[in-house]
């Protein structure tokens, strides 16, 4: 951390303020530790460091005032409502500046996300951190700040209170992804860190998973997940990317047993890694995950990589993609991706959505090798049909093959659109519904409906693609089903 000192630039007037009812001074928190952390919701790698402002805020609340500050970097960003949805979406419980055209980011000279700028007791900088998985360093030197006198005591700072706007009581909490198989629905209910299981009816059949984040193996709701995302089914396995942990879990819809089967708990790092044990592996945001010939792929949204892990062989590695955020066809070691969120096979073909890059990409599953059917760089996107070169979306995160209609649905969330790809064509165009969406994240192609999971707006949806007409799942308890 830069030993430099230099007095902290004041924030000025006219700032739009998040889980407070008036605006923070920092002149008003001398006698106390300032951590200013600079993010944008888009990156996985912010999202990270959330919960470690959140652990810093509460461990030293009466020495410590950490404040966030949100810089835009896509256009949907700059919504009051979106900023608000993260907020609540990932459990934000500290002050937030909303910084939509980057003043107060320039001010502080941040060029990188996400940023720590931790500031002492006098109103002095003792440096920024730049990255995520800094929790441990940052403690370091807050520790070391404490046992420091100052002329200031935590008593002179002014007071402010924690005031957050609540999501409605709904039965679901921003629910990431949905699978359906048959007569049975999966649900991933991300914000309540639970897997449900429900009759197409929308009755709820089994949970698994406890309401609270946690890693934990064991029978149904024993067993803990931290905001788990996309889903593959084979037989009675259900396999579970289970991103806030950087695992893959495996849930035995037979026996209820949860266990993990790749993923210590911890993030990595290890671009060009691979493993005989999957479950000493670090891995990093798994978001999605699809099945294809005894291979469980993984969208590894923390390192910018398709990895694949092997049911038959038991071994993890990476499978395309050279770790490096970025737009680059080619062979597997020097492609590169950018957050890939979404994947799914269709014929000898992955497809794959990166959101920064706001890309729809194409890994040939023999040799790795990756072709671009949409996007143009990272965070450069739009709002526009066509064929290839031509079309632009913003932010999908999930993509899903329907090889009835030969295509694939792509959910082009900050647009709150669904759009569809011709396989051959490569067209895309806008499905037309009847209903606006709320930013949403999953989707799931099953007997002629397309299921949205329609994140924002904590429900399930049911489009029929030839009509429009969209209802929605009725997601109840099921007291009567054992």
């Amino acid at each position: 951390m830069s030993t430099a000192r230099s007095r902290v630039p004041e924030f000025p007037d006219g700032l739009e303020w998040f889980n407070v009812n008036a605006p923070v001074k920092l002149a008003g928190q001398r006698g106390r530790l300032v951590l200013v952390c600079f993010c944008t919701f888009s990156s996985v790698q912010c999202r990270h460091v959330l919960s470690d402002m959140n652990y810093l805020a509460s461990k030293y609340r009466k020495d410590l005032t950490v404040i966030g500050v949100h810089s835009t970097r896509l256009p949907a960003e700059m919504r009051r409502t979106h900023v608000m949805k993260m907020l609540n979406k990932h459990h934000v419980r500290y002050p937030l500046i909303h910084d939509p055209d980057l003043k107060l980011t320039k001010r502080f000279a941040v060029q990188d996300w996400p940023s720590q700028v931790l500031v002492d007791r006098d109103g002095y900088i003792i440096g920024a951190l730049t990255g995520d998985g800094k929790r441990a360093r940052l403690e370091e030197v807050i520790e070391y700040q404490l046992k420091r006198q100052s002329e200031h005591q935590a008593a002179d700072s002014e007071e402010y209170n924690v005031s957050r706007e609540p999501e409605p009581q709904t039965l679901l909490s921003f629910p990431g992804r949905i699978l359906v198989s048959g007569d049975r629905i999966y649900i991933a209910d991300s914000a309540h860190n639970q897997i449900l299981v429900t009759s197409r009816q929308g009755n709820i059949l089994r949970r698994y998973g406890s309401t609270s984040p946690g890693f934990i193996d064991g029978e149904s709701m024993s067993a803990a997940f931290n905001n788990p995302q996309g889903m593959a089914l084979r037989d009675q396995f259900l396999y579970v990317a289970d991103e806030g942990n950087h695992a893959i879990r495996r849930i035995n819809v037979r026996s209820d047993e949860v266990t993990t089967i790749a993923g210590t708990g911890k993030p990595g790092t290890a671009f060009g890694a691979s493993a005989t044990r999957p479950e000493e592996m670090r891995l990093n945001s798994p978001a999605d995950v699809a099945l294809e010939n005894g291979t469980l792929y993984i969208a590894m949204a923390g390192m910018h990589q398709i990895w694949g892990l092997s049911l038959i062989t038991n071994t993890i590695k990476v499978f395309s993609g050279c770790g490096r955020a970025g737009l680059q066809d080619g062979p597997p070691n020097k492609a590169e991706f950018a957050q890939p969120t979404g994947i799914t096979v269709y014929g000898r073909h992955l497809y794959t959505v990166d959101a920064i890059s706001s890309a729809i990409r194409c890994i040939d599953l023999e040799y790795g090798s990756v072709t671009t059917l949409a996007g143009t760089g990272l965070y450069e996107c739009g709002d526009q049909d066509g064929a290839e070169a031509d079309a632009r979306l913003q932010f999908p995160t999930a993509i899903e093959a329907d090889m009835e209609h030969r295509m694939l649905w792509v959910s082009d969330t900050y647009n709150n659109k669904i759009k569809r790809v011709g396989v051959k064509t490569r067209h895309v165009s806008t499905v037309i519904m009847d209903r606006k969406l709320d930013e949403p994240c999953g989707l799931a192609f099953h007997g002629g409906t397309l299921y949205i999971a329609n994140t924002n707006a904590h429900e399930i949806l049911c489009l029929s693609p030839d009509s429009g007409r969209v209802e929605p799942l009725n997601v109840a308890e099921d007291h009567t089903h054992v």
